[in-house]
C-alpha cells in the first residue's frame, strides 16, 4: 500500500489515473507537479515500485497494461513518455525525455534557484523529445534511456546501458552508448 498516494487522494490532490488491478508499491512515488491526474496514466494490472514525475511546464507519462516499474526506477517527463503493454522496467532505471536542466550555466543556476525557492519553473526549455517503449520490451537494471529514443517491440536493453538512439525490434543492446549485440531468435520472440 502506498500511503503517500492515498493521502494525496484523500486530500483531493492529483496523483494519477490508476487502472483496475494495478498496484502502487510502498516504494512508489507519484510526483505529479502538473496537478492533473490525466498527465500520469497507468493501465490495468501494472505494478509501480519506482518514481513517476511530470514537470509543471509540460510532460505526460502513459503506461500500458501488465507493466512493471522496478524499485528505484525514475521516469521523469517534460514532454511525453509512453510505455506500451507488458513492458518490464527493472530496478534503478532512469528514463528522461529532456535534459532535466538547461545547458547554459546561468540558466541552470536560475532554474536551481527557482526550484529551491518556489518549486520547478512553469516555463522553461529543456530540449524535450518524446520517449516510446513498445510492447514486450525489457529494460535491464541501472540502464538509462535518454530523450528522443524509441525502444521497439520485444527489444532488450542490457544492464547498465545508456541508450542514446532508437533500438530495433527484437534485438538486444548493451553498453555506453548502447549498441546492438544480437537479434533475438524466433523462439525467443514468442
Amino acid at each position: 500500500m502506498n500511503i503517500d498516494y492515498w493521502l494525496r487522494r484523500l486530500s483531493g490532490k492529483p496523483t494519477c489515473e490508476l487502472g483496475e488491478g494495478s498496484k502502487l508499491m510502498s516504494s512508489a512515488r507519484i510526483r505529479n507537479i502538473r496537478d492533473d491526474n490525466q498527465f500520469i496514466r497507468i493501465g490495468k494490472n501494472t505494478v509501480v515500485a519506482g518514481e513517476l514525475l511530470v514537470f509543471p511546464h509540460g510532460g505526460s507519462i502513459s503506461i500500458g497494461e501488465w507493466c512493471y516499474i522496478g524499485e528505484g526506477a525514475r521516469i521523469w517527463s517534460s514532454m511525453s513518455i509512453e510505455l506500451h503493454d507488458r513492458v518490464l522496467i527493472s530496478h534503478n532505471v532512469n528514463i528522461f525525455d529532456s535534459l532535466t536542466h538547461p545547458v547554459n550555466a546561468r540558466q541552470r543556476h536560475l532554474q536551481f534557484n527557482s526550484i529551491k525557492s518556489v518549486g520547478h519553473p512553469s516555463a522553461i526549455n529543456l530540449d524535450e523529445k518524446p520517449v516510446k517503449i513498445k510492447d514486450d520490451a525489457w529494460i535491464g537494471a541501472n540502464a538509462s534511456l535518454l530523450r528522443g529514443v524509441t525502444i521497439n517491440e520485444g527489444a532488450i536493453v542490457g544492464v547498465g546501458s545508456v541508450v542514446t538512439r532508437d533500438v530495433p525490434a527484437f534485438t538486444i543492446v548493451a553498453g555506453n552508448p548502447a549498441r546492438v549485440i544480437r537479434e533475438l531468435s524466433p523462439h525467443e520472440r514468442a
